[in-house]
């Protein structure tokens, strides 16, 4: 995979960038979002591909991207198809840090530290050129304005965008309304970003817990809803697998 060409994951961290403040939008959910995104940049490549509700190694060949092909390897050693909602409930130790960090490598944004509450050190991350970000909202301003059916990339980050609850950071109060609304529908224009983005808003609505010892692996846990179709969960704890510093980093 050439590096001429921002990934999922990157597109996904930089809509949710406030340009203001340096902070991440809904970063909790935003965490699974990065997990799935990686998922849909994996099946764009032709490495993996659904099958059902689970996700299945195609090509192991690596894509030259070290973070991806982290997860493609994860995937391999499975040896069989894991479900979506599984993976991408699973522990993310500093996913979001680590776009961040290559974020700034790549120029795309600044690391700028600072202070929570005078006393824990924090890092917040300026764009470093606004054009990127502009880019990457006018996709998603346009399939929403013309209904005209986008590319399966712009569709898949639509979805994603819904499912981790960036369209009100996107389109705020009554007058975005409508837009939000419409950036749900595109989740249908894209069957594995379809997939990604429900499993994304499952896990929120607590059905990505792995299965217990004795339950059958396709088995949803007891207790848990049906899959969400409307606004993504509030208030989702905070994932624990995740380290103070990482979390103070793009909180």
């Amino acid at each position: 995979m050439g590096r001429s060409r921002r990934t999922l994951p990157e597109e996904l961290l930089m809509l949710a960038l406030d340009p203001a403040t340096g902070t991440t939008a809904q970063p909790q959910s935003l965490d699974l979002g990065l997990a799935g995104a990686q998922l849909v940049e994996l099946a764009l490549a032709g490495r993996i591909a659904p099958d059902g509700d689970r996700i299945a190694v195609v090509v192991p060949r690596p894509t030259g991207d070290p973070t991806l092909d982290c997860a493609l390897e994860l995937l391999r050693r499975r040896g069989a198809p894991v479900r979506a909602v599984h993976w991408i409930g699973g522990p993310r130790l500093g996913l979001r840090q680590t776009y961040l960090s290559h974020l700034e490598r790549c120029g795309m944004v600044a690391a700028v530290p600072g202070q929570m509450c005078g006393v824990l050190p924090t890092t917040r991350y300026q764009a470093t050129d606004t054009t990127i970000s502009r880019e990457i909202r006018g996709r998603l301003d346009s399939a929403i304005r013309t209904g005209v059916p986008p590319d399966p990339r712009t569709a898949a980050l639509a979805a994603l965008a819904h499912a981790v609850g960036l369209g009100k950071h996107l389109y705020p109060g009554n007058e975005g309304r409508s837009s939000r609304s419409r950036l749900r529908d595109l989740i249908r224009h894209d069957p594995m970003g379809g997939l990604v983005a429900h499993a994304v808003m499952d896990v929120q609505n607590g059905a990505g817990a792995q299965p217990r010892r004795g339950q059958a692996p396709g088995d949803r846990p007891p207790g848990t809803g049906a899959r969400a179709t409307g606004e993504p969960a509030r208030g989702v704890p905070m994932q624990p697998h995740h380290g103070t510093m990482a979390r103070a980093a793009a909180h």
